[in-house]
């Protein structure tokens, strides 16, 4: 079998499958956040200070670091059908888990699980759109599916919000675990690409993707900026609830408006790259420039904690939010462009595990900062870690591709039942 060869036969429903991709990515991130939004609560339950939570949170992290890193060969070997459905079974179990935690331990080992299964959706899923989608629609498919995710954040905080004002609080994790089982048999019924498998990675593969340069590069890069996203999605409903002092009934009215901002910017960043390569811009130069304006765009950070209002505070933090999202879908679309197919699944693994590493220590770091020094100068530190990667990331955008060999979207065959 031909396992780099470019021509696949991909789903008679391309759109359809982005739409599944964007579900799952909103149940992904509805699960993440759903411990934010009732940290105060179980904190309270468990006797958790807030260092202990940035505890919970950093071994989330660090489960997600080993599980991104392996998540790319699971979805190589397995395929990317079965391996999106044994990553999503599992973490909709682990967060029905999180239900019946009744200690830190319990919790941790939980969000622990969690952490081991979510990440492989951000692995399986770009492959999934090299799969299914010509270039030039797939930075649009990455920025629709991702946006999913912020869609997630943005209904978790009202969502949780009514359940907890209806049921016990717990119940919101039980019923997260839910949702995710029940998109399992859809996403069965819909993705019926021949699943492209690569036979187990063996040593050769992984010295040659480890021993390019821009997987150093684009690992380094996500460990520097994807901290900023964790701290909007673990932290600053926390940082509303707490020091801007907002009600959950409050937060709830106008919390999610960080996370549309940060959906929007999904769509944006995927739209303006996807203009400037039809308009001739080569692929690398094109997600370079989408880039470059978001790291313009992220030094507003401090702003955000300097304000006097918390109105105003969503408001700058929802320029990050958004900034950010464009930032990432730009450099997922780059990973797919600079690796050949057999190793876009484990070079994607290994980059996203620079994210999970990186949110893991700066939990820690925001963690000590909130307990003993409060939030600004988490605010500060953001500010110049964005402008710090896209220089780091200068030179490899010039080694994508100018052209490539398109992959030939071929109709399935009518699926036999």
């Amino acid at each position: 079998m031909q396992h780099d060869q470019p021509t696949i036969r991909a789903s008679r429903r391309p759109w359809l499958v982005v739409a599944l991709l964007f579900v799952v990515a909103l149940i992904n991130y509805f699960d993440r956040q759903s411990l934010s939004v009732v940290a105060p609560r179980f904190q309270q339950e468990l006797h958790l200070s807030d260092q202990g939570y940035a505890h919970v949170i950093s071994l989330f992290l660090l489960a997600s670091a080993f599980a991104y890193a392996l998540s790319g060969f699971i979805s190589d070997a397995l395929g990317t059908r079965r391996s999106m459905a044994l990553f999503v079974g599992w973490w909709s179990l682990a967060e029905a888990a999180t239900a019946f935690a009744t200690s830190t331990f319990q919790l941790s080992l939980a969000r622990f699980c969690l952490g081991l299964g979510e990440p492989g959706l951000w692995v399986a899923a770009p492959k999934a759109v090299g799969e299914t989608f010509d270039r030039p629609r797939r930075g649009l498919a990455i920025g629709i599916y991702t946006m999913g995710a912020t869609v997630g954040a943005v209904i978790a905080i009202p969502v949780i919000a009514a359940i907890t004002a209806h049921l016990p609080w717990k119940a919101v994790f039980l019923i997260d675990g839910a949702a995710g089982l029940i998109w399992l048999p859809f996403w069965f019924f819909d993705y019926r690409v021949n699943d492209v498998r690569s036979p187990p990675a063996s040593a050769g593969v992984m010295r040659e993707v480890l021993s390019r340069g821009k997987t150093w590069q684009l690992m380094i890069a996500r460990g520097l900026t994807d901290p900023v996203w964790y701290f909007y999605l673990f932290w600053f409903p926390k940082y509303l609830l707490t020091t801007r002092h907002l009600s959950l009934q409050q937060l709830a009215r106008v919390g999610w408006i960080v996370y549309l901002a940060a959906g929007i910017g999904t769509l944006l960043g995927g739209l303006l790259s996807g203009h400037l390569i039809r308009k001739g811009t080569p692929a690398g130069f094109a997600y370079r420039r989408v880039m470059l304006l978001a790291a313009i765009l992220v030094p507003l950070s401090p702003l955000a904690g300097l304000v006097p209002s918390a109105a105003l505070a969503i408001a700058f933090a929802s320029i990050i939010a958004l900034a950010h999202m464009a930032w990432l879908v730009n450099l997922t679309s780059t990973i797919v462009e600079l690796f050949p197919p057999s190793q876009v699944g484990k070079a994607a693994g290994l980059v996203a595990a620079g994210s999970g590493f990186g949110g893991m220590v700066s939990s820690e770091i925001i963690g000590y900062f909130v307990m003993h020094q409060g939030y600004k100068p988490v605010f500060f530190i953001m500010a110049v870690l964005h402008p710090l990667a896209i220089a780091i990331l200068w030179k490899a955008f010039a080694d994508v591709p100018r052209t490539m060999p398109e992959i030939t979207v071929a109709a399935a065959p009518t699926a036999t039942r």
